[in-house]
Order: C-alpha cells, then sequence, then structure tokens
C-alpha cells in the first residue's frame, strides 16, 4: 500500500464553535442543502461518535454514486474531527481510504484557522495521481466554502 499525504491551512471568517457545530455536529443535515450534487447523507452503522460509518450518496455528472465515511475521532472541546472515506462506487479505484485529520483554531477577527491533514492510501503500489489529490482537494474545500456561506447567511 502507497501512503501519500498533504496538509492544508485555510482560514474562515466563522468562530471555530460555530464552524465545528455547523460542518461535523449538524453537518449531515446542513451539506446536502448547499452542495447540490449531495443528495443524502445517512448512517449506516453506529451512533454518530466514533466508529459511525455514514453512507454519502451523490449524483453527478447525471450518475449516482456512494462513499462510506468513517467517523474515527470527535473532541468537541477542542473542535477536532478525523474520519476516513473508503470504498463505494465514487470511489477512485486506485486508493483503499482517504483519512482526513481537521483541526479549527481561533483566527484574526474572531474568525478560524481550519489545518487539515490528507492522507491517502493507495492500493498496492500504485501511485497517488495529481488529477485525484486535485479532485479530493476541490471536492473538500467546496463542502468547507458552502457550509462556511450557509452560517454566514444564516447566523
Amino acid at each position: 500500500m502507497g501512503v501519500h499525504s498533504f496538509e492544508e491551512e485555510v482560514t474562515s471568517p466563522v468562530p471555530p464553535a460555530k464552524l465545528f457545530k455547523a460542518t461535523v455536529i449538524d453537518g449531515d443535515e446542513i451539506t446536502p442543502k448547499v452542495i447540490p450534487a449531495i443528495q443524502s447523507i445517512e448512517i449506516v452503522e453506529g451512533n454518530g461518535g466514533p466508529g459511525t460509518v455514514k453512507k454519502v450518496t451523490a449524483v453527478e455528472d447525471g450518475k449516482t454514486s456512494y462513499a462510506l465515511h468513517k467517523i474515527d475521532a470527535i473532541d468537541e472541546a477542542n473542535y477536532a474531527y478525523d474520519y476516513t472515506i473508503y470504498g463505494g462506487t465514487g470511489f477512485d479505484e486506485s486508493l483503499e481510504k482517504v483519512s482526513f485529520k481537521t483541526k479549527l483554531e481561533a483566527g484574526a477577527g474572531g474568525g478560524s484557522i481550519i489545518k487539515i491533514t490528507v492522507i491517502f492510501y493507495t492500493k498496492g503500489d500504485a501511485p497517488l495521481t495529481e488529477a485525484v489529490k486535485q479532485d479530493v482537494k476541490h471536492k473538500g474545500l467546496g463542502i468547507s466554502k458552502g457550509i462556511e456561506g450557509y452560517i454566514l447567511a444564516n447566523p
């Protein structure tokens, strides 16, 4: 298995507590409202805490697909959320899984600094293509900006 990672840091004008609540606690309801491709997010195993598996169903280019999302850790006190996306029909076949470690910190002017580590696990010795890396990054940032916009429009 190949392991490839990158770190990203982005800012948001939304305070960490509010952003964490909207993204992690209320994200299953908000995300389909702000990302048209995402049709539903449903718990298929667990109670919402670590170990919970969610099925994220999306329609892109007229095709319905899904990916499985497992919660690895939630730390509400420190605004940290770790999860892994694996399997499904909408998952690139070169990947075994992709893990995300996210931490929100206080930023300038009452906003947030979002620190994200993304770890790609490829099947066998498959390389990580730039296209796959950029696709994951683009989708992740799209969801974050969509939720941020929702918060700003609905304080």
